[in-house]
């Protein structure tokens, strides 16, 4: 794997362009989480294909689409960014996770599986913790039957995170944000009463709020059950696409306290609720969620409030 770039800062988050021999370049990313120390949490962020099919209207690695990768081409960045830090391949952070949400959607890839499969085997890793987050597309059953399996079998108690991406309780506007064939939410709620165990982690409900888009204690309570799943509340990050299609974050980062009434309303239904609000340096690097450097080193005109680190080549 070659390094091609990277852009960032050592003690919140560092995204790395590579390719490989075919010479697709694609974007990996490792972080921390301050002030908690590596040794205590250490992210890494990987790609699961070329792009994304997907194309959600807040994500700027959906502009393109050019295939799946393989088991191999996962690993590699797995293995480039842990050999960085720890060139025997003994991680010792207390939490490890491993995220297959850098660009593409992880349940449309089977290499995924693979990788699952072997993870454990492969590093000295005791906080090894996957992430797999989806929108759960039409058409792959297959793909989360198999899931199920292997966490059963590889990922025992609280050592696997499964998040669905919802960002609103609206089906119309959920299908704007969403634009493909996906599964509905009782669809989505059968699969988590399968997967759910009282020793695992609660399934994660993702919702990137925007202004105008409802999330109502009430529809969720019709599916999805409070003992087995939590709400997440992230921000809109600052992306082009956000910005092409007029989504303007609900959650203000800077004043936690606006929110608060939405977080009540959740919690009184019964919810854990996880308001995620990230480093805003992040926004600045390009490593959250939804951003990809690629499309802001192309765009005709960069935006202000994101994207602003240089890149080191």
């Amino acid at each position: 794997m070659k390094l091609l770039a990277s852009i960032g800062r050592e003690d919140i988050a560092v995204v790395y362009i590579v390719e490989i021999e075919d010479g697709k370049p694609f974007e990996c990313v490792e972080s921390v989480q301050p002030p908690i120390p590596r040794q205590e949490k250490w992210v890494l962020m990987v790609s699961t294909m070329y792009g994304c099919p997907i194309n959600c209207a807040m994500c700027d690695a959906g502009v393109f689409y050019n295939g799946k990768m393989t088991a191999d081409v996962i690993f590699e960045q797995i293995d480039f960014l842990v050999r960085r830090r720890y060139p025997n391949g003994s991680i010792p952070s207390r939490q490890f996770k491993i995220q297959f949400a850098r660009m593409g959607e992880p349940s449309l890839n089977n290499s995924v599986l693979e990788v699952l499969n072997e993870l454990p085997h492969r590093y000295q890793a005791p906080g090894l913790m996957p992430s797999i987050s989806t929108v759960a597309p039409s058409g792959t059953t297959r793909f989360f039957e198999d899931l199920l399996e292997i966490k059963r079998n590889k990922y025992p108690g609280s050592l696997f995170q499964l998040q669905f991406s919802l960002h609103t309780t609206d089906v119309a506007l959920r299908d704007k944000l969403i634009p493909i064939k996906k599964w509905s939410f009782s669809e989505i709620a059968e699969y988590i009463n399968s997967f759910y165990s009282p020793e695992c982690r609660k399934i994660t409900l993702n919702f990137a709020l925007a202004q105008n888009n409802p999330i109502e204690p009430t529809i969720l309570l019709d599916y999805f059950d409070p003992e087995k799943s939590l709400i997440k509340i992230t921000p809109i990050n600052p992306t082009y696409r956000a910005l092409e299609h007029k989504l303007c974050s609900r959650i203000n980062p800077r004043r936690l306290d606006d929110n608060i009434h939405i977080v009540q309303k959740l919690r009184a239904a019964g919810y854990q609720v996880i308001l995620s609000v990230g480093e805003h340096e992040e926004n600045l690097i390009g490593s959250n969620c939804g951003q990809y450097l690629r499309t802001h080193l192309t765009a005709a005109k960069p935006m202000i409030d994101g994207y602003t680190y240089p890149l080191v080549t």
